[in-house]
């Protein structure tokens, strides 16, 4: 009943959007996208244009599928991610980011979370010879400088949402994938030691902490190809997600990029990827690459945040939800 309601709801958007609370969230939105320009560009990074599409994207999107099409007589994908782009784009420059559309056709129960969409988009950064902890850190002070900022231009627009907004303050505590499950266990969640933490369980972990923290040191075993492993702590992932306090989940997802050809191969096959399929990338890495560290941030996830919305649906003007046809 709750997905046939809401599907009704989203087919009336057009008229939410003239409502004064969902005037106030398009109003911090466009703020927030001048905030986070701003701040990386006055930082020295450079805004590329993201891919649409291309032969292969991201295959680490948790349980999502990607979408394929006949691309005059070949497949190609819709970008679920432009991890394996920005990697590319520091070689040329050493500081990157990009306003990246993504699809990721989502499990509809991921629809009781209240923070997946299937159409999103993502601020995706990328710097060359950086580690995870340098991106960490340019991470908080870019989520610091953009709520402060929201705070100072948008307060008529926050107290329409009536939103007590708290500026966080680098830095941000860490704990590790370990610690965090051990914790998760001693609180009863269905958690498993080298995997992902389930959505529930991360909403539990966010709910938790009464500010912004890291979850650093991702099992191998839980990641993608692209992720780099620790030459000093075999299975240890230089990999982080940010989680926003209150419950409301990740935020920030990224770490440091394996960038050696051999690593790569031995981690797709490890994984069941084929590596013909990734053939541009596998050449670009054998002629050479730079290491790189980076992250993506979803837009709209923090829009809700800002906002204290209960549904990311409600921080765009013109939600795809997982198993809802809407305009």
């Amino acid at each position: 009943m709750y997905r046939e309601r809401l599907q009704g709801e989203l087919s009336l958007r057009y008229r939410d959007l003239k409502k004064p609370e969902f005037k106030a969230v398009m109003r911090i939105q466009d703020e927030l996208l001048s905030a986070l320009r701003d701040h990386l560009r006055g930082i020295g990074f450079m805004e590329i244009l993201a891919p649409i599409i291309g032969p292969v994207t991201d295959p680490g999107i948790r349980g999502a599928q990607q979408v394929s099409f006949d691309y005059y007589g070949t497949q190609f994908k819709v970008m679920s991610s432009m991890i394996l782009y920005k990697q590319v784009a520091v070689n040329s420059f050493d500081r990157v980011f990009a306003l990246s559309p993504n699809i990721r056709l989502e499990p509809i129960e991921t629809l009781e979370t209240g923070r997946h969409l299937t159409e999103f988009r993502q601020l995706d950064l990328e710097v060359a010879n950086a580690g995870y902890h340098d991106v960490m850190a340019l991470g908080e002070r870019l989520v610091s400088y953009a709520i402060k900022r929201i705070k100072s231009r948008c307060a008529d627009e926050l107290r329409t949402l009536r939103r007590r907004l708290r500026t966080p303050r680098p830095p941000f505590r860490k704990i590790t994938h370990g610690e965090a499950v051990e914790l998760l266990l001693e609180k009863g969640c269905s958690v498993k030691r080298g995997e992902e933490i389930p959505w529930e369980a991360e909403a539990e972990l966010s709910g938790g902490f009464g500010d912004f923290f890291w979850l650093i040191d991702y099992p191998k075993t839980a990641r993608g190809f692209y992720d780099r492993e620790d030459e000093d702590r075999p299975g240890v992932l230089r990999d982080f997600d940010l989680f926003y306090p209150e419950g409301y989940g990740e935020a920030v997802s990224g770490g440091e990029r394996e960038y050696t050809y051999e690593k790569v191969v031995a981690r797709m096959l490890s994984t069941g990827e084929a590596p013909e399929a990734y053939g541009w990338y596998l050449e670009m890495l054998r002629a050479g690459m730079r290491p790189s560290a980076g992250f993506g941030i979803g837009v709209e996830r923090l829009t809700r945040y800002i906002c204290g919305r209960e549904y990311v649906w409600d921080a765009v003007p013109f939600p795809k939800v997982p198993g809802i046809h809407s305009p």
